[in-house]
């Protein structure tokens, strides 16, 4: 695969360089100006790449790999072959995303399309909006009366800025994304077509039909939060939605008015959080999973993939399945079902049972 088309190599780092920036040991110092310009899986990694083997199930490809570095622990550093540089580390995988930042720094970054730098011309920025020094706003962006942005954000081709909406420094507002009655930390990145601050689904009932509740709160993020392409982050009813620092949100997710999520969660595509759900920090949510409102996850609870939680969630649990429970009862009731589908005795009719 050429994936130079978009991301071009790097000029060349010693793994002596490299293996210092990511805290790994080179087990064998012969290799310590060998150069590498770029990343790669394990199965076709070249001479030039670096790669990672993080378990056994790796050993295959490892054994075949021609890359000119691998990271790999300490129990799988016997298995890299003889022409292959190891860098041990205890987490590969982790020391491999660093080492990936630093050989193709673009991939890290979000995309931008149009404006080298300053405002476009095509962009339509209110007189009272407040832009700080080497903020970028692309083509066709617009940016209401009020707003303030700080120095080094981006605000990409086709993007909305709200009126009064408060954006930190060194963010970036992805193309097609919209960004109302929110106030927005340092170092944010929104991916395009996020819809953030908008209101909440509030509605009453009432002698004609259903009457709109009127949100009037905010949607707060803090520093170093990520939101995936396509996320909704409902703004507060009366409170505020917020969310905490480092906190990384998959596209396709959908959080309502008033959720309060904590700092460096992890929250997984098409996961649904209703209205004042408390999560603390540190949780960990798989995807498609379901959570009722007004309940409350504790801190480090991580819940499977499709689970549906629908009361509140000790701190450290790991529960899963529907309704969501400690997973130690979810695996046993999969093991009761499987035998119960497949270790049956089948019986013809009027016959022995085969």
């Amino acid at each position: 695969m050429d994936n130079h088309r978009f991301f071009s190599p790097h000029e060349g780092m010693s793994l002596s360089d490299l293996s210092g920036l990511c805290g790994a040991e080179l087990a064998d110092p012969s290799f310590a100006d060998r150069m590498v310009t770029g990343i790669a899986p394990l199965a076709r990694a070249g001479e030039a790449e670096v790669s990672f083997a993080n378990t056994r199930k790796a050993l295959p490809d490892l054994a075949r790999s021609t890359a000119a570095a691998v990271f790999v622990t300490d129990k799988l550093a016997e298995h890299v072959p003889s022409g292959v540089a190891a860098l041990v580390v205890p987490a590969p995988q982790t020391a491999f995303a660093r080492a990936a930042a630093v050989l193709v720094p673009a991939a890290v970054k979000p995309l931008r399309l149009t404006t080298p730098g300053g405002v476009a011309e095509t962009a339509i920025v209110d007189p009272s909006a407040s832009l700080e020094d080497g903020v970028v706003v692309e083509a066709l962006a617009v940016i209401g009366a009020g707003a303030q942005i700080g120095a080094g954000s981006v605000i990409a081709s086709g993007a909305a800025i709200g009126p009064g909406t408060r954006i930190g420094r060194d963010c970036h507002i992805g193309h097609g994304a919209t960004v109302q009655h929110a106030l927005i930390g340092n170092h944010v990145i929104i991916h395009p077509g996020a819809r953030i601050g908008q209101d909440g689904f509030g509605y009453a009932p009432g002698p004609k039909g259903l009457e709109k509740i009127p949100q009037i709160g905010r949607v707060i993020i803090q520093d170093h939060v990520e939101i995936g392409a396509n996320t909704a982050i409902d703004r507060g009813a009366l409170d505020d939605t917020v969310i905490g620092e480092g906190t990384k949100i998959d596209n396709l997710v959908q959080i309502a008015h008033n959720v309060r999520i904590g700092m460096h969660c992890v929250i997984v595509s098409q996961v649904g959080i209703a209205g004042s759900a408390t999560l603390g920090n540190g949780v960990m949510i798989g995807g498609a999973t379901g959570i009722a409102g007004h309940v409350t996850i504790g801190d480090g609870v991580q819940l499977a993939a499709l689970s549906g939680v629908a009361g509140d969630v000790p701190a450290g649990a790991r529960w899963g399945g529907q309704p969501a429970r400690p997973m130690t009862g979810v695996l046993r009731d999969a093991v009761e079902a499987n035998q119960r589908a497949f270790g049956r005795k089948d019986r013809k009719k009027g016959g022995e049972a085969t």
